[in-house]
């Protein structure tokens, strides 16, 4: 444990649904503008998917504390269904075992129980056509019709700049907040409560190092309650994030159920460069037999 600052669908069914659309703004301006309005007005959609494993799709936490798709990967089930868009909200899940459907209430409960289902994947989802619910930061897009709705324009957009650096600083006081909270579950052995924590971590946009750190800690969670690939999966993560303390991870007792697999040396294989570079040598050696009479 890290205390540091952590094939094809099944069936496709979708519906829309009876999502009324956002209140029309007043004042709309004319062309372009109007145009966009427009499109930001149209009513959701709400579809029904069920996919399997690698589910090849980002989720990120949204706003409202939601769960919402970030990126798709080309080819993976998720793109072949057709369904998914960036932007779209997950509503609900299907539980960790069985046919019981779980309303999606927090991104580190909903990416909990996505990462720990066992079998294909239900999921109910909102359409909302790429209109995001990132992180409260206003675009340059934004800013700009910001300034021109605005009657002091570098006033306007220095108030900008200073909400957009209080929400970063927000959301990294509450990613602090998480992991401190995560830590102490996981020390009182409530490892499932801990990963929504560190869940929540990492689905805020943290920075490369609280990404490290928050996916080795959902590492140990997973090999606790013996959930061997989604632990493997994880500490993949935090390697690519950055995480390099290989003898942490080759002694940690937090990891010992994923030690006891062939999936874990293969996978430090191919970060460990101490690992690489001295089997090199010893090749090297071996091939021009170094060191024998």
């Amino acid at each position: 444990m890290h205390g540091g600052a952590r094939r094809a669908a099944a069936a496709v069914v979708a519906r829309a649904s009876s999502a009324q659309a956002e209140p029309k703004s007043e004042g709309a301006g004319e062309g372009g503008d109007k145009a966009a309005e427009g499109e930001e007005e149209r009513p959701y959609e709400e579809y029904e998917v069920t996919i399997e494993k690698p589910y090849g799709i980002k989720f990120s936490k949204g706003r409202d504390g939601g769960t919402y798709v970030e990126a798709i990967l080309p080819g993976a089930a998720a793109d072949r269904t057709g369904q998914f868009t960036v932007g779209d909200k997950v509503l609900a899940t299907s539980a960790v075992f069985g046919e019981e459907i779980w309303p999606a209430k927090g991104y580190g409960q909903t990416m909990y129980s996505i990462r720990q289902r066992v079998g294909p994947l239900y999921l109910r989802m909102e359409r909302r056509f790429g209109k995001l619910a990132d992180d409260g930061e206003m675009t340059e897009k934004e800013i700009i019709r910001a300034e021109r709705n605005s009657g002091v324009v570098s006033g306007r957009v220095r108030e900008i700049q200073l909400q957009n650096y209080q929400r970063k600083m927000a959301q990294k006081m509450q990613r602090e907040e998480d992991l401190r909270v995560g830590l102490k579950l996981y020390k009182d052995g409530k490892y499932e409560e801990a990963l929504e924590k560190f869940e929540s971590v990492l689905g805020s946009k943290p920075e490369s190092g609280e990404a490290s750190v928050a996916s080795y800690n959902v590492a140990c969670c997973y090999s606790k309650l013996d959930r061997i690939q989604a632990s493997l999966s994880a500490l993949e993560e935090a390697l690519k994030a950055g995480y390099e303390d290989f003898k942490r991870i080759r002694t940690d007792p937090d990891l010992a159920n994923l030690r006891k697999t062939e999936e874990f040396d293969r996978l430090l294989k191919n970060y460990d460069e101490s690992f690489i570079n001295d089997s090199a040598i010893n090749a090297i050696k071996s091939l021009f037999k170094f060191g024998k009479n």
